[in-house]
């Protein structure tokens, strides 16, 4: 997420608006299939066109990304289609564009294309992945994003920090104190991790339900929503089934992959616990901007009570206090 100065609500948008809008936009007459599919960010609706064609029309938060960062989005779905590696790129609208806007709304439509996920995967998976993540960092290396996050710990996550502070979430002064000192000592403590280490525009989010199998084909990457400037390893570490030390036969295979295409620095290892607090920083700023922009938020009932402030401050202490024990024990380097 990149923090917006002012959050904003989604207006109300029913099925007639969704409906005129992709056939305006697109040209083309649909059915009435209007469904609300979940996003707890953007608006996002699964319909038809008249010939059978499914569709999705996503609406994007207003406030959270600059047009700039949307097409920065765009355009790696874009060029990483002419490569011919399994995404799901936007359509191309009547005016020429992949990027349409409706009142302050930029709003995209891509083909339905269903898939499933995996929890977990065999020998030859771990293979198919390396090479999938490899040809998209490749071209991810190209050139860089022109208005995406740097995920490092003094640019993205300290720009996260503030966010929450300013936010006046926190309900009272000796928490969000105890938690600015946290943060900060966090900051501190990692920042040189990341010295030497290449960025290139990668997936951001790669878990699980962001990789999908389509049977006769491959596994497609999905939602480059949260696309960033960030090391390779950040693609990576969400899918191991334990730590470095617990996964390496899954890291040698991935590896094996991966560096047909592209090479993989191998002193990023030392970052997986350092993009894990990262990782939570995050999260607290993602719920802290759709609390601010709704008024709550559903999946952490319990968001902004003391309560939730102090687990969260014990978390963050605690990895803490496992980033320095790898610091002291180093992790693998293949």
């Amino acid at each position: 997420m990149k923090p917006s100065d002012q959050p904003r609500a989604f207006p109300e948008l029913g099925p007639d608006t969704v409906l005129n809008l992709v056939e305006t936009a697109l040209d083309i007459p649909c059915t009435n299939l209007c469904r609300q599919l979940n996003s707890y960010i953007n608006r996002v609706f699964e319909l038809e066109a008249v010939d059978g064609r499914g569709l999705v029309l996503k609406l994007y938060r207003p406030g959270r990304w600059s047009k700039t960062a949307l097409q920065d989005e765009h355009d790696l779905l874009l060029e990483l289609n002419e490569q011919e590696i399994p995404v799901i790129p936007p359509l191309t609208l009547k005016n020429s564009e992949t990027l349409g806007q409706y009142n302050d709304l930029y709003f995209s439509v891509f083909p339905r294309c269903g898939g499933r996920s995996y929890d977990e995967f065999n020998e030859d998976q771990w293979l198919e992945i390396g090479r999938l993540l490899g040809r998209s960092h490749a071209i991810g290396s190209v050139h860089p994003s022109r208005d995406r996050i740097t995920m490092l710990p003094d640019h993205s996550t300290k720009e996260q920090v503030q966010f929450i502070l300013e936010s006046n979430v926190i309900p009272t002064d000796d928490i969000a104190s105890r938690f600015s000192l946290l943060c900060q000592e966090l900051i501190d403590e990692i920042t040189p991790l990341f010295e030497g280490i290449n960025l290139g525009r990668i997936h951001g989010d790669c878990h699980f339900s962001n990789i999908i199998y389509r049977p006769g084909e491959s596994f497609f990457l999905i939602d480059f929503d949260d696309m960033v400037m960030g090391p390779a390893i950040q693609d990576l570490w969400m899918l191991l089934p334990g730590t470095p030390r617990e996964s390496l036969l899954e890291i040698d295979l991935f590896l094996e992959g991966y560096e047909t295409f592209h090479h993989f620095d191998r002193r990023s290892f030392r970052l997986i616990e350092p993009l894990r607090a990262m990782r939570f920083l995050h999260y607290i700023a993602w719920l802290t901007h759709q609390f601010l922009a709704d008024g709550s938020a559903p999946i952490v009932s319990e968001f902004g009570s003391t309560e939730y402030w102090v687990m969260e401050i014990g978390d963050l202490a605690d990895q803490l206090d496992r980033i320095r024990k790898n610091d002291e024990n180093p992790g693998i380097m293949l």
